[in-house]
């Protein structure tokens, strides 16, 4: 049933809310754009999208008017780092491999445990509702820390437990992080906001046999696999010397790809991988700053959208970043993509913003419960306030979200029709404490005194 045909004898008595913006941009119907309309929300789910004028006789507990706001689904930040926060800035201006060997992986080596992941991802999840990010994916160490931060704090979460032939923080091999992955998707395999993925870093970090392993358990638990993959040139070719075959083609070898693989980088896309993407229905996600800061090439979205490839947007981590302002990356994003494309109509205003809230939620698995204002949706709703002198005159909000808005801009924030961020101030988070938190990590990193935190 399409919002405006639900009736209104069949709402709740009395309804939990009902949020009154003056734009609300549902995604779905695409590309429409509604006023003199508000959203009626019970027990944590859309119930109805209905004219205004038909609310007065509403019995609700609490009536939010936005009356220079536009309401839009929750952005979804498929793909990212999150405990790489306490990171942010501790190496910036260098090429992916170096920034990797010679200061980040040193790094996580000498200073991530279970604390550090704790405060980095508390961090990470503050400053991704503050933006209106929702629902985001998480590859990172120590995941039952992540996903016990992302329950505790109430936002949506896919936490994908990182994979790799070589030791990681936390576990002693790969053996372990498997088990210690499988027994956290039992965990939360039944939780309304956390599911589990597979995260397989990359194929110059992970072997045949583990790829292999997971291929079989994701068909077994029809779990998602989240995978950074083709995200430099010197990555393709290092593989095409070393073994004659591209990532792509060697995931296809294996058995990996299909609709529950989830490419992230994707610069490098040639004729033969184009094919394999769109055959096998593997969703893309795409980082585009921060595969430009680390010079990394440019996913061609553009082209992957014509072939009718699902993409989706991800901020990847605040080290590489160097935010999670997921409003910012619409407006690098569609930048982007026309430069790329050299087509001045490529990815318009409400395509990209469909890539940051329905195409992410398709490509985590979650379309069904997120990604649009649909009634029987969980009501994970964002509210952007455009009253402000560098967003006048408004003739259309959604090209104003992309061009003028960023975290800054986001007033309201909704997960499963829980309120988290009110008039810019996060709701049962005490962001004091996060940042002195950030901070006293920040003075022992700086100055090399490894104390437990």
């Amino acid at each position: 049933m399409r919002q405006n045909d639900l009736p209104l004898h069949s709402l709740a008595d009395e309804l939990d809310l009902l949020v009154i913006p003056r734009w609300i941009v549902p995604v779905v119907p695409a590309r429409q754009v509604l006023e003199q309309h508000a959203v009626a929300v019970h027990q944590g789910r859309i119930v109805a999208i209905v004219p205004l004028s038909a609310t007065t006789s509403l019995q609700v507990r609490e009536r939010r008017e936005l009356p220079e706001h536009v309401l839009i689904p929750g952005l979804i930040n498929a793909h990212g780092h999150a405990a790489m926060t306490l990171f942010r800035g501790l190496a910036d201006d260098l090429p992916l491999m170096t920034w990797l060997q010679q200061h980040i992986w040193p790094a996580e080596t000498r200073w991530v445990n279970g604390a550090f992941v704790q405060c980095g991802t508390e961090l990470a999840i503050a400053e991704m509702l503050l933006g209106g990010t929702t629902c985001f994916s998480d590859m990172y160490f120590y995941p039952q820390v992540a996903a016990r931060a992302a329950q505790e704090l109430g936002i949506r979460a896919q936490i994908a437990f990182p994979l790799s032939d070589g030791p990681m923080p936390g576990v002693a091999d790969s053996a372990d992080a498997l088990a210690g992955g499988l027994q956290l998707h039992d965990e939360y395999r039944h939780h309304p906001l956390v599911s589990i993925a597979f995260g397989p870093h990359a194929p110059y970090t992970v072997g045949d046999e583990l790829l292999q392993r997971v291929r079989t358990l994701s068909d077994e638990l029809e779990l998602p696999i989240q995978m950074h993959l083709h995200e430099t040139a010197g990555e393709v070719a290092d593989a095409l010397r070393q073994t004659g075959e591209r990532p792509l083609q060697r995931l296809q070898r294996l058995g990996l790809l299909g609709p529950r693989l989830q490419a992230v980088h994707m610069t490098q896309v040639d004729d033969q991988d184009l094919q394999l993407l769109r055959e096998h229905q593997v969703s893309v996600i795409h980082c585009p700053q921060s595969n430009m800061k680390l010079a990394s090439g440019f996913c061609p979205v553009q082209r992957l959208l014509e072939a009718g490839i699902n993409v989706a947007l991800g901020t990847d981590g605040a080290a590489s970043n160097n935010d999670l302002d997921m409003l910012g990356e619409l407006h690098s994003a569609t930048l982007l993509a026309k430069a790329v494309s050299g087509m001045p109509t490529a990815l318009d205003a409400h395509a990209a913003l469909y890539m940051a809230t329905l195409a992410g939620a398709r490509a985590l698995g979650l379309e069904d419960e997120t990604g649009s204002l649909e009634p029987g949706k969980a009501a994970d709703m964002t509210a952007v306030d455009l009253s402000g002198v560098a967003h006048q005159p408004v003739y259309q909000p959604v090209s104003q979200l992309l061009h003028t808005c960023s975290a800054a801009q986001v007033s309201d924030v909704w997960v499963a029709g829980r309120q988290a961020v009110r008039d810019r101030q996060l709701i049962g988070i005490e962001h004091n404490t996060l940042i002195a938190r950030a901070q006293a990590w920040a003075r022992r990193i700086q100055q090399g005194d490894h104390h437990d935190a």
